[in-house]
């Protein structure tokens, strides 16, 4: 009797705690009005009017600019706050769902240099994180391969859909490599010899990494018809522009040297992930107009020297720099924790961004990294109607409390195992 017991538990559970549908497309228009209208640009409107059809915005403004109410769905959003979709670039999420069983965690692949491993073949659209993060204003994310030297490219999707094919919203939009990191002593016991190795070993690396983009450059000016070689011509978009080499690199003489090598093999576009110490060379971003996908604020400083609060007040630094960046999350349990980005973005406001311009690093910033700007990132006019409303400020975690998503006009729903439990166990002990 156990033994059939057990299983009509697990089926009952599944069948009331998993994933959302993914929600039909937009059927009629609806318009939010109300609200305060954060556009994601830093610009903040009060009494707004967003309005919307067939997925992309026809109005996002002042409530008096807006007086056609006929034919929408009017929701009244007064006292609450109407944000852009939050986007979650480098991240794991869809592709490594419990990081400690080896069989849920599909993010890696064999070898050091995979140009032409896609991780978005892996994206699993029935993960259950993904539903939390949602509830936390997260809509859409950059699918991130890891492992190795040349992980493999990213893409980038939208976090409501039946399969991967239908959550493509950008495919294939870059590729990233991990820098081989700069040889230092790790302790005075480490003899000559082994520091030798480790030196040997990193400049084979580079040399391996210049010998494939060197090829990869090449291939791109052989005539069409020849026998195509998938790794090469993965790494072909480079050299035009239409792809993105995401360097990760940490310390500050590896992000100089690292972008200078790319640009010196014809790379056109380059963007630096992780870069704690992008506080060291400012100037260096600046000059070569560099983006930065900066690794979660929430960290230790590198070194004992730092300044305690380095990490926090980083985003600030790149700020008033000028320097072009966004934030992620990167890290350890980075896929359970992505559902945090908007409160990452708000110690940042602690530490020196105004709440628009911290909200914009989660939001335009980072569609602007990632080249999806056009439709995505900010609620203007004719961009696509993906957004969340939330009855406090997003970025605090006291008051985040998400009431509607949208993703290109399609409303979300906002349930998971979590809210599911939440329910289970108010009923038991009769909490309202």
């Amino acid at each position: 009797m156990r033994r059939l017991l057990l299983p009509f538990l697990f089926t009952t559970f599944a069948a009331q705690a998993q994933v959302p549908t993914p929600a039909a497309p937009q059927a009629a228009p609806v318009l939010l009005l109300g609200g305060t209208l954060h556009t994601g640009t830093g610009q903040v409107i009060e009494n707004a009017a967003v309005a919307f059809d067939k997925g992309r915005l026809v109005y996002a403004g002042p409530r008096a600019g807006f007086a056609q109410t006929a034919g929408y769905t009017v929701r009244d959003v007064s006292g609450q706050h109407v944000y852009p979709g939050l986007i979650l670039p480098n991240t794991t999420l869809g592709i490594s769902e419990v990081e400690s069983i080896r069989a849920t965690v599909d993010d890696e692949e064999v070898g050091a240099l995979n140009p032409n491993v896609r991780s978005v073949i892996a994206y699993n659209t029935d993960s259950d994180v993904i539903p939390t993060v949602r509830l936390n204003g997260v809509l859409l994310a950059q699918s991130t391969p890891r492992g190795g030297l040349l992980s493999g490219q990213s893409s980038i999707v939208q976090l409501d859909a039946w399969n991967w094919q239908d959550a493509l919203v950008k495919a294939d939009d870059g590729l990233h490599l991990t820098w081989p990191q700069q040889i230092i002593r790790l302790n005075p016991a480490e003899d000559a010899a082994a520091l030798t190795r480790r030196q040997e070993a990193r400049t084979a690396q580079l040399r391996d990494l210049e010998s494939l983009l060197s090829e990869a450059g090449a291939y791109r000016q052989q005539p069409a018809g020849r026998k195509e070689n998938l790794r090469l011509s993965s790494m072909g978009g480079l050299f035009d522009g239409t792809k993105t080499l995401y360097i990760h690199a940490d310390y500050g003489k590896e992000l100089i040297e690292s972008v200078r090598f790319a640009r010196r093999l014809g790379v056109q576009k380059v963007a630096l992930v992780g870069a704690r110490d992008a506080w060291m060379v400012l100037d260096f971003l600046k000059q070569n107009d560099v983006a930065v996908v900066l690794s979660r604020v929430h960290a230790l400083p590198r070194r004992d020297a730092d300044d305690y609060d380095q990490p926090y007040k980083l985003p600030a630094q790149l700020q008033a720099a000028g320097v072009r960046f966004c934030l992620d999350y990167q890290g350890s349990q980075e896929t359970s924790g992505a559902r945090n980005l908007a409160f990452i973005a708000g110690t940042a406001v602690t530490y020196g961004l105004t709440k628009e311009q911290a909200l914009t690093a989660i939001t335009l910033s980072s569609a602007r990294i990632l080249g999806i700007d056009k439709d995505y990132g900010s609620l203007e006019t004719g961009k696509s109607a993906t957004l969340v409303v939330s009855k406090g400020d997003l970025l605090d975690m006291r008051t985040n409390a998400v009431t509607a998503a949208y993703i290109d006009g399609r409303s979300i729903a906002l349930e998971s195992k979590q809210t599911y439990l939440d329910r289970k166990f108010r009923g038991k002990y009769g909490i309202e």
